[in-house]
């Protein structure tokens, strides 16, 4: 039976953390797995419920944390060493950045026979200044020619680092879109969104409008303030706005809506009507959904944004920037409308057509399973990793889909 390592940068929220979860679920028996992460940042919501709801207990390496550190970075690549020594992988797969770096680098010193690493999103958008950016590039192509392949989660983001920023080549990379159990938001979504609702005192002539994520720079959630300026004198429709999330730009968000008049409420432990409500990290996302009725994403740069696909198989509307993966995620013009990633006015126009046309949104809703159903279904993601294993180990074949049950 081959023996994986799996290495993630932490378990956080978001489409990593549950694509390294059900790989290691469900490509058992036919794989033995030791998943392994970092230690959180204190400003994201832990979220090793979703390994431990699968029964699965990953090993925590303290060492291995978001920020750069010599010291902590080395030592976190001895202990990953120290891992490979003792379980004898055939196969290590790194997620996301700093796992990637120090994942590969330990699994190259051991002579690892298969290295696979996922890019699930990147940065060399809109992080970093071009120095730190190009360190980054360059440290991504040494690594990426020593890897037995890399995995981009979309074609989009396989052209980006084939072509845009020339991190491998074409034939190094396969695209292998993230995998969800998406069935919850498929569940009961009347009761839910009656729930949630009432709990945030949202009346039935109130378009709620959702923004899901980390409170961080990135995200650019200083845009989506500006934009509901712009929606509160331009729409005479009824607005809410839900930040759902936390992060290091919380406090200069709220001085901004201050700033532009916005009233807004934590809606931690203060429920009642406001323009902009605060509710912090939320666990169950299928409520969420079922309360809004639209979903906007204001990144400035994504890989494949988890929000956007629990939208649409919450028959939920979408607005984002046209930034990463998002167009390998969404279908413009049927499940979302997009506008320049960092124009305010155009987002704004954007959020008010669906704000002001109730049939556009209810066309986007019925479409939204249709795009996301199969696509993202974590039992096609356990399939061509299978698939994708097997031609690098030169074994058999893969596993039959009747294998893969929840």
């Amino acid at each position: 039976m081959p023996r994986i390592l799996r290495i993630l940068n932490r378990f956080n929220l978001g489409g990593p953390t549950y694509n390294a979860a059900y790989l290691t679920k469900y490509m058992g028996p036919d794989y033995e797995t030791l998943l392994v992460g970092g230690l959180n940042d204190p400003s994201e919501k832990n979220s090793e419920y979703i390994v431990n709801q699968l029964g699965i207990e990953p090993m925590i390496i303290p060492q291995m944390r978001r920020q750069i550190s010599p010291v902590s970075d080395y030592k976190a690549y001895q202990k990953i060493k120290e891992l490979i020594r003792k379980f004898k992988p055939q196969i290590v797969h790194t997620h996301a950045s700093k796992a990637g770096a120090l994942g590969r680098l330990a699994a190259l010193n051991m002579d690892v026979p298969v290295i696979v690493h996922t890019f699930h999103g990147h940065v060399f958008d809109a992080y970093f200044g071009h120095w730190k950016t190009s360190f980054y590039k360059s440290v991504e192509r040494s690594l990426a020619r020593k890897s037995s392949r890399i995995i981009a989660v979309s074609e989009i983001q396989k052209k980006d680092l084939t072509e845009k920023y020339q991190i491998c080549q074409e034939d190094k990379v396969s695209v292998i879109p993230l995998g969800f159990d998406l069935s919850k938001f498929r569940e009961n979504m009347d009761e839910k969104r009656m729930m949630f609702r009432a709990k945030y005192s949202i009346a039935d002539n109130e378009i709620a409008i959702g923004l899901i994520g980390r409170v961080v720079p990135i995200k650019n959630h200083t845009m989506f303030i500006d934009v509901l300026k712009i929606l509160k004198q331009k729409t005479n429709k009824k607005i809410r706005a839900f930040i759902v999330g936390d992060g290091e730009s919380m406090n200069f968000i709220k001085q901004k809506a201050s700033h532009l008049g916005i009233d807004y409420v934590n809606g931690v432990s203060d429920y009642k009507p406001a323009t902009l409500t605060f509710t912090s990290w939320m666990t169950e996302m299928d409520q969420v959904n079922a309360g809004m009725d639209i979903i906007a994403l204001t990144s400035l740069n994504e890989g494949t944004p988890v929000s956007l696909i629990e939208a649409q198989a919450a028959g939920r509307p979408v607005v984002s920037t046209r930034v990463g993966g998002i167009e390998n995620v969404v279908v413009e013009g049927q499940t979302a409308l997009l506008s320049a990633g960092t124009d305010a006015a155009s987002f704004a126009d954007k959020l008010l057509q669906l704000i002001e046309d109730d049939q556009m949104r209810n066309t986007f809703s019925r479409n939204g399973w249709i795009q996301v159903g199969e696509k993202f279904h974590f039992s096609r993601l356990v399939r061509d990793m299978d698939v994708l294993y097997k031609e690098l180990l030169g074994t058999g074949s893969a596993i039959p889909e009747k294998a893969i049950a929840v």
